[in-house]
């Protein structure tokens, strides 16, 4: 954790507050985030089916980065009152709005990986990396 008066913290604060693209980063940015949203863009998923679709996530990190996710106003949790109980998560409006965006860096990055020469790893691959 930062101080929050460090120089580091105080330059975050001032280019988030300042620039959008900073600003888009530090909701959807990192490892997880984007591909969580792009997952959710079909349609709701248990906690148990992000888990099964998103290889190499672990517990821990799938509840915290949905906790940020909603926090943000991205994704809606939906508890269901049943027993056992029943959780959905699902984007929010703000979420849908982010498609165009990730669409369009998924592209580019699918674009720039067979450019460097980079191949795409298929499912039993990445299975493998799971484990």
């Amino acid at each position: 954790m930062r101080k929050p008066n460090s120089t580091n913290s105080l330059n975050e604060t001032r280019l988030i507050r300042n620039c959008g693209m900073d600003y888009t980063l530090s909701i959807i940015g990192g490892r997880w985030k984007p591909t969580i949203l792009f997952s959710l863009i079909k349609c709701k998923m248990r906690y148990s089916e992000l888990l099964k679709c998103i290889p190499g996530i672990s517990e821990r990190m799938l509840v915290a980065q949905l906790r940020e996710l909603e926090k943000h106003g991205m994704v809606r949790r939906i508890v269901y009152p049943e027993v056992p109980p029943r959780v959905e998560y699902e984007l929010t409006e703000l979420g849908h709005s982010a498609e165009p965006m990730l669409n369009s860096i998924s592209d580019w990055g699918n674009m720039h990986r067979e450019q460097e020469g980079h191949a795409e790893l298929q499912p039993e691959s990445l299975a493998t990396l799971a484990k």
